[in-house]
C-alpha cells in the first residue's frame, strides 16, 4: 500500500507547516486508523497566503491567456500521469471505492481541459456607437484573488472547478480544502505547482473552516468567494460575503427528486438510479433521494430497488470487489440513523439496510425506505447518505408538486416514456438541473449549479467563467 503524506499548507509556491506547528489527524474512515496528518492554518499562516495571493494576481492577471491555457493543460496531463497514486490516496482519506475515486481524478483533468480552452475565449465585445468619432468597449477583466471553500464527499472534484475557473479567467486563488481528506486535493494543488503556475497564484490551507472563512471573506485582499457544503453555512457565508460586497458563487445542498411515470422502463430505471444512488455511500449533493413513482409500477419499483440494494456489496475501497465504501466521517451515522428511525416511527416501511454494519469503520447499509409520511424528517431534510426514499403518487401533477415543495433546488431526475410529460417536467420542475431519461449532469461543458436554498452560480459550462470576471466598460473619443 502507498504511503499516505502528512499534507503541508501550501503558501507563496511552497510547500510548509503552519507557523504553529499544529496539526489535525486523518483517519481512515474504513478502519477508523489514523493514517496521517494535516497542517492547521491560524491567522499568521493566512496572512502569509492572502500576501502571496495578492501578488499572485499581479502576475497572473497580465500572463496572456494563452500561457495561461498551455499551464493548466500541462497540469492536466500531470493529473492523468498521477491518477492511480492520488486515487489510492483518496480513497484511504475519503472511504470511496477506488474505481470511482480514480473516476474523479480523470473527470478532474476533464475539467482543467475544458477551463483551459475558455481561458483563451473571455471576450469583451466592441458596441457600435452613436456617433463615428466614438469607441465603445466592454472589456472582460478578472474579478481578483479567490476564497474557494471545498467539501470532502469530492476532494479533487469540488477544487477542480473552483481553482480552473479562477486561473482560466486570470485569479489567483486561496483554496481552504477539506480537513478529513487533505491529500488529493493537495496532489491537485502540486500537478498545477509542476505545471509553472507562478508563486503565490495558487495557494492551499486546511485548519478550522469557522475560523478560515470568517478570517479570508472580509479581508480586503479577496474579492470573489466560492463555497460548496451545506445550506446552512452557505447561507452564513454568502451573508458575510453580502456584508463586504463580495462576488460569491454558492453550490448547496439538495434534496433531489426522481419522478418515474408509469410508462418508464422500471428495470433499467433502476438498474441506472439504484448504481447513482448509492455511489460514494450517497454523499453526493445531486444524488437522488425521493424517488416519485407513479402508483401502477410503484410496487414492482419498490421490489426491484430493495433487491438492487440488497446486492450492493459494501466494504473498504481498495477492495475491488466493493461496491460501496464507508461514510466518511463518525458523525454521520447517528445523523442517518435518526432521519431512519424517525421515518418509521412515522409509519414508514423499511424495506431494507437501516443499520451501521459492524463495529469498526464507518458503514452504513444501503437502506430503502418507502411510503414515508412527509412529516418525516428525511422528507424534508437531505439525508446525504446511502438511503432512498419511495413514495407513489396519482399524477404527474401531483409529483411535480411534491418536486417543488421543499426549498431546495439543485438536481432532479425523471423517466418516462412520454414526450408530453418530458416536457412539463422540463418546464414546471423547480430546480437548477433537471436530466431526463438519462444522467446527464456533472459534464465539464454543461451549467452546474442550484436555485432557491441550493445556492446561486454555475460551476461548469461557459457560463462558470462569468463570476470570475468583471465587465468594464471603456468610451473613448478619437
Amino acid at each position: 500500500m502507498v504511503d499516505y503524506p502528512d499534507v503541508e499548507l501550501f503558501i507563496d509556491g511552497r510547500w510548509r507547516p503552519a507557523l504553529s506547528g499544529k496539526t489535525l489527524p486523518v483517519l481512515d474512515p474504513a478502519t477508523e486508523d489514523r493514517i496521517g496528518t494535516v497542517a492547521w492554518a491560524e491567522a499568521a499562516d493566512l496572512d502569509e497566503a492572502l500576501a502571496a495571493v495578492a501578488r499572485g494576481f499581479e502576475v497572473w492577471r497580465v500572463t496572456s491567456a494563452h500561457d495561461r491555457s498551455r499551464i493548466m493543460r500541462r497540469a492536466a496531463d500531470l493529473l492523468r500521469e498521477r491518477a492511480d497514486e492520488i486515487a489510492t490516496a483518496l480513497t484511504r482519506e475519503q472511504g470511496k471505492p477506488l474505481a470511482q475515486a480514480r473516476g474523479e481524478v480523470l473527470a478532474g483533468a476533464d475539467v482543467v481541459d475544458w477551463f483551459a480552452e475558455e481561458a483563451r475565449r473571455t471576450y469583451g465585445q466592441i458596441i457600435p456607437p452613436r456617433r463615428p468619432d466614438v469607441l465603445q468597449m466592454a472589456v472582460k477583466v478578472p474579478v481578483g484573488p479567490v476564497a474557494a471553500f471545498t467539501p470532502w464527499n469530492f476532494p479533487i472534484n469540488q477544487v477542480v472547478r473552483k481553482l480552473s475557473a479562477a486561473l482560466a479567467t486570470g485569479c489567483s486563488i486561496i483554496v481552504k480544502g477539506p480537513e478529513e481528506t487533505p491529500a488529493s486535493p493537495a496532489a491537485l494543488i502540486r500537478c498545477f505547482a509542476d505545471a509553472g503556475v507562478p508563486a503565490g497564484v495558487v495557494n492551499l490551507v486546511y485548519g478550522v473552516p469557522a475560523v478560515i472563512s470568517e478570517y479570508l471573506i472580509p479581508h480586503p485582499v479577496i474579492r470573489k468567494i466560492s463555497f460548496t457544503g451545506s445550506t446552512p453555512v452557505g447561507k452564513q457565508l454568502a451573508a458575510l460575503a453580502g456584508a463586504h460586497m463580495k462576488r460569491a458563487t454558492m453550490e448547496l445542498g439538495g434534496h433531489a427528486p426522481v419522478i418515474v411515470t408509469a410508462d418508464a422502463d422500471v428495470e433499467a430505471v433502476v438498474a441506472t438510479m439504484a448504481t447513482y444512488k448509492f455511489r460514494n455511500a450517497g454523499q453526493v449533493c445531486v444524488s437522488p433521494t425521493r424517488f416519485l413513482i407513479e402508483a401502477p409500477i410503484a410496487d414492482r419499483f419498490v421490489e426491484r430497488f430493495t433487491a438492487a440494494a440488497q446486492k450492493v456489496r459494501v466494504g473498504h475501497g481498495l477492495d475491488e470487489a466493493t461496491d460501496m465504501g464507508p461514510l466518511a466521517n463518525e458523525r454521520r451515522i447517528p445523523a442517518l440513523q435518526a432521519l431512519v428511525d424517525d421515518a418509521v416511527a412515522a409509519g414508514a416501511r423499511l424495506e431494507t439496510g437501516g443499520r451501521r454494519l459492524g463495529n469498526r469503520g464507518y458503514f452504513y447499509e444501503p437502506t430503502v425506505l418507502a411510503d414515508v409520511p412527509l412529516a418525516a424528517r428525511i422528507m424534508n431534510e437531505e439525508p446525504f447518505g446511502p438511503v432512498a426514499v419511495i413514495n407513489r403518487f396519482g399524477d404527474l401533477g401531483e409529483a411535480i408538486a411534491e418536486a417543488n415543495r421543499l426549498p431546495f433546488g439543485l438536481a432532479a431526475y425523471a423517466f418516462t416514456g412520454s414526450d408530453t410529460a418530458a416536457s412539463r417536467i422540463g418546464r414546471e420542475v423547480e430546480s437548477g438541473m433537471v436530466s431526463i431519461n438519462h444522467l446527464g449532469l456533472a459534464l465539464p461543458e454543461v451549467p452546474f449549479g442550484g436555485i432557491k436554498d441550493s445556492g446561486y452560480g454555475t460551476e461548469g459550462g461557459s457560463e462558470a467563467v462569468d463570476a470570475y470576471l468583471e465587465t468594464r466598460f471603456v468610451t473613448r473619443k478619437a
